[in-house]
């Protein structure tokens, strides 16, 4: 119990002395051991790193997982180290409620049908953003998440250290220069019987604070070592973080091919059925090919179209030529279309586009429904739908 006393009692005094070393040098009356500008750059770059990483983390986390709420209940199953239950994305959940509509409303039915199949592409989605998630979390979030709670605070606590140590220098430092004051003025005084005691106390003082001042440094200078050591192996950490981005960007270009996949082929599939269901119409309207534009509801990307039922005699593009030049334009169902990206004609039958120029468009029976005829001023060729973007 006594040594507990004495060892509480030697705290509470090193406590002190920092508390008064610390007060006093924010006040301006203490002098203050600084670090090598080398040392704080790398203190430096370690707040940095720290911080930004923290900003990623989190940000990273509402990307994957927009619902606060939700994001609170996987924090808080993973602070008491349960695993998180199992969660139906949104695109599943939508695609549950498609299913269930055709089955209420009619499978059969056109409107069913479609509902089914969106359901069926709405259900892969949700199971791609499903990989993804788990992907993107153990890949990238995990290395994260390890370096805040594991190599930064073995950091935080070395820096701690040192502040203390470098606190207890300065203290020494301070009470070493007063030893030497106060005996360098005993010295002034006359060599009197009485004084010489307090010269010897004075004396031994001094020494004991130069005793204790060498040991201070050797401890401020180990600690400083170790601090410096952990703060280079940020580099190390830069270096896995890179890796670990580089795997991010693998896994989300993965899944969004696998979204563009699944997408194309259900619009393809819609494709099909539209026009056996409203043949000659551009997909994704409700009024018929042969009225003027101006009655025509706009679409929002050329990927949306149909071309007009086939016609005997007429092949598709690439199983014989079409000579375009002596076909004439139909005399309703053109269009006006922005085109989206450049694109280099293969052949003399197709035309060159660049980003963001306007050109007329239609389609032509027996023609592939990925192409459409466009014609800007005197030339004409074939040009790719994903390419543009059809105005009214």
């Amino acid at each position: 119990m006594d040594f507990n006393m004495k060892k509480l009692a030697s705290d509470a005094g090193i406590f002190f002395t920092r508390a008064v070393q610390f007060t006093e040098e924010k006040f301006g009356q203490a002098e203050k051991t600084e670090l090598d500008a080398h040392f704080e750059n790398l203190l430096a770059r370690a707040d940095s790193t720290k911080n930004w990483t923290e900003r990623i983390l989190r940000q990273t986390e509402v990307l994957l997982q927009p619902n606060p709420s939700a994001r609170v209940e996987e924090f808080l199953y993973e602070k008491l180290d349960r695993k998180v239950p199992s969660r139906v994305t949104n695109g599943e959940l939508l695609a549950q409620y498609m299913a269930e509509a055709a089955s209420e409303l009619g499978p059969t039915t056109p409107y069913g049908k479609t509902l089914i199949k969106v359901s069926e592409a709405e259900k892969r989605l949700g199971a791609a953003e499903r990989d993804f998630i788990h992907t993107a979390s153990l890949s990238f979030l995990t290395p994260l998440r390890n370096f805040l709670e594991g190599d930064w605070k073995t950091i935080s606590k070395e820096r701690r250290l040192l502040q203390n140590r470098r606190l207890d220098l300065d203290a020494c430092k301070a009470r070493l220069k007063k030893a030497k004051a106060a005996e360098a003025k005993a010295t002034t005084v006359p060599d009197f019987q009485e004084t010489r005691p307090r010269n010897y106390i004075l004396s031994a003082s001094a020494s004991a604070a130069e005793q204790e001042l060498r040991v201070a440094q050797t401890e401020f200078d180990r600690q400083a070592e170790v601090t410096r050591l952990l703060l280079e192996g940020i580099s190390s950490t830069h270096v896995n973080h890179l890796r670990c981005l580089h795997e991010f960007v693998k896994s989300q270009t993965t899944y969004y091919a696998q979204c563009y996949r699944h997408m194309l082929d259900l619009q393809k599939q819609l494709g099909s059925s539209q026009g056996a269901i409203f043949p000659g119409t551009f997909v994704g309207t409700s009024e018929p090919a042969s009225p003027p534009l101006s009655s025509t509801s706009p679409t929002t990307t050329a990927a949306t179209m149909s071309v007009a039922p086939t016609v005997p005699g007429l092949a598709p593009p690439g199983e014989a030529a079409l000579c375009l030049e002596e076909v004439p334009p139909p005399a309703s169902g053109t269009r006006k279309a922005r085109v989206l990206y450049d694109y280099e004609a293969a052949d003399s039958s197709e035309l060159a586009l660049l980003a963001d120029e306007l050109i007329t468009v239609y389609s032509l029976p027996g023609m592939d429904p990925d192409w459409l005829i466009g014609e800007r001023g005197n030339k004409k060729g074939k040009v790719p739908v994903t390419y543009l973007e059809l105005l009214s």
